[in-house]
């Protein structure tokens, strides 16, 4: 018989805490809306405790997305879990995820706690979440470090209390996989009323071994498993959920268990997370790598020719990454580009089809045939939650090895256009000084990297940069273009207007949003 596995995602609470990482709420509502499309059963949508925005984001996710369980993160104190209920209160089916440390090394060095006053703890915050909500959920922090009979101790008087999810945390990817099943099977021979609850694991990927790990607690019984998209999280990383979910279904026969995942949305999903985050996929990556698909040696290319499963063991239109015959260029309507994102899984409301098909007839002009991916880079490039305050009118840049760089920038902001010139050490560091002037905003470049989103020497390259003010919270940016320099002023000035939006000194909120 198929067994259900249960898929909780913590792109949004464990997967932002990567460094570097800085979503605001609307970015946020916008994976979570994807992530419930994918088919999650569960969005931890943030920890509320932590600062305004998260809870903002938390309660934002929660009244907006439906058809999905939303929980919200807790330490075991009151405070903490008062807040998340009232972050997620307004969900269709909200849960609070409760935790404290269970290892000999966090109650002895970070809690200064004694076995007793763990449980005790443990136990009033399940009660506390079960006075708000029936669907709570309990993790035993560095449960992989925990001495097997405390943790069982521990496991045993949550689910007393009230838990139904019970969590397993590999916290910080110490353990392999053959340990961790045989620890997941003893605690389910072990503690009393687990068959009755929900029993999760939660494994990071110091490693490398978090998928591993995770599929090994599976076939040993757990019946749900915690990750993130493209694998994103604090150091190493969390299980990569779309390598987990391929996996059961890939070798079913093995795992003989099933989710509730719509597949055909993985890749679109990762793309969103890998945009809005500014983490790009590693081509070798495992699902929705570049390469994950592609055949560059004779032989392959040929076993592929004659039968696709001599090299490749999933199809890649399962994961969402498909060709299609609707071949586009600049004499297609908006009748063919409508159809064709609608293929891409791109269901746009008519302004945003209005402002896609602009920049897809000027992208057209530059280039002969327009790829799926060219689509997908200006459908992600449009629909980026951030209002615009500054757009780029005009640029023209004077460069070359024996001149100094120039750039001249126009910027338009309402109905007007600012213009400024200025030198620099490069063409983009002169983009940026002249940016900067228009704005009256100083920034600093801290990071800046560009990738050939297509192929070609026509290609889309896509820049993402980070500035900050002051050497304060950085901000990301992203741009896409033909052009590499003119990538680079649209990713600039991107982030100067998230900075502008997040930093309160916008004082119409209302703005149009790219």
């Amino acid at each position: 018989m198929t067994r259900r596995v249960y898929i909780f995602d913590t792109t949004l609470r464990d997967g932002e805490q990567s460094p570097g990482v800085s979503l605001n709420v609307m970015e946020k509502l916008q994976i979570a809306r994807q992530l419930a499309r994918l088919g999650v059963d569960v969005i931890e949508a943030g920890f509320p405790i932590t600062s305004p925005g998260d809870y903002e984001a938390v309660k934002t996710i929660a009244r907006e997305v439906r058809g999905v369980t939303v929980a919200a993160l807790a330490r075991a104190n009151f405070q903490d879990i008062d807040r998340a209920w009232e972050a997620v209160k307004g969900a269709e089916q909200p849960r609070i995820h409760t935790f404290i440390a269970t290892s000999p090394i966090h109650m002895r060095h970070k809690l200064r706690m004694t076995e007793e006053q763990v449980i005790e703890a443990a136990v009033a915050a399940v009660k506390r979440a079960r006075s708000y909500v029936s669907d709570v959920e309990f993790s035993a922090e560095d449960a992989s470090r925990s001495e097997l009979d405390f943790l069982c101790r521990v496991l045993e008087a949550a689910i007393a209390a009230g838990a139904t999810v019970v969590n397993i945390p590999d916290t910080v990817g110490y353990a392999t996989p053959e340990e961790f099943a045989r620890f997941i099977r003893d605690i389910r021979q072990r503690v009393p009323g687990i068959e009755k609850v929900v029993l999760s694991v939660h494994c990071h990927d110091d490693l490398g071994l978090a998928v591993a790990n995770s599929l090994a607690a599976v076939a040993a019984g757990a019946n749900q498993v915690e990750g993130a998209i493209n694998g994103i999280g604090e150091r190493a990383g969390n299980a990569a959920l779309e390598e987990v979910v391929m996996a059961l279904y890939t070798r079913r026969d093995q795992f003989g268990c099933e989710t509730n995942i719509r597949t055909e949305e993985i890749y679109r999903t990762s793309r969103l997370v890998s945009s809005l985050t500014g983490m790009p996929v590693q081509p070798n990556k495992a699902v929705v790598g570049k390469n994950a698909f592609a055949h560059e040696s004779g032989i392959h290319q040929d076993g592929v020719l004659k039968e696709r499963t001599t090299y490749e063991i999933m199809n890649p239109v399962m994961v969402g990454i498909s060709q299609s015959n609707l071949v586009l260029g600049k004499h297609s309507g908006r009748h063919a580009f409508r159809q064709r994102l609608l293929e891409l899984g791109y269901e746009l409301g008519e302004e945003e089809l209005n402002k896609a098909f602009q920049q897809f007839k000027v992208l057209a002009d530059k280039k002969k045939e327009i790829t799926d991916a060219d689509l997908e880079a200006i459908v992600e490039e449009e629909l980026r939650p951030v209002p615009v305050t500054y757009t780029l009118e005009y640029l023209h840049i004077s460069t070359g090895t024996t001149i100094v760089p120039t750039a001249t920038v126009g910027l338009k902001k309402g109905d007007e256009v600012f213009e400024e010139a200025a030198c620099g050490n490069g063409p983009v560091d002169a983009i940026c000084r002249a940016v900067d002037k228009v704005t009256g905003v100083p920034c600093v470049l801290k990071s800046w990297g560009i990738n050939a989103v297509t192929s070609g020497k026509d290609a889309i390259g896509e820049v993402t940069l980070k500035i900050s003010e002051n050497g304060g919270k950085t901000y990301l940016g992203r741009g896409i273009s033909t052009d590499i320099l003119e990538a680079s002023a649209k990713a600039y000035v991107n982030a100067v207007n998230r900075l502008l939006w997040e930093s309160g000194r916008l004082t119409d909120k209302s703005n149009e949003v790219s």
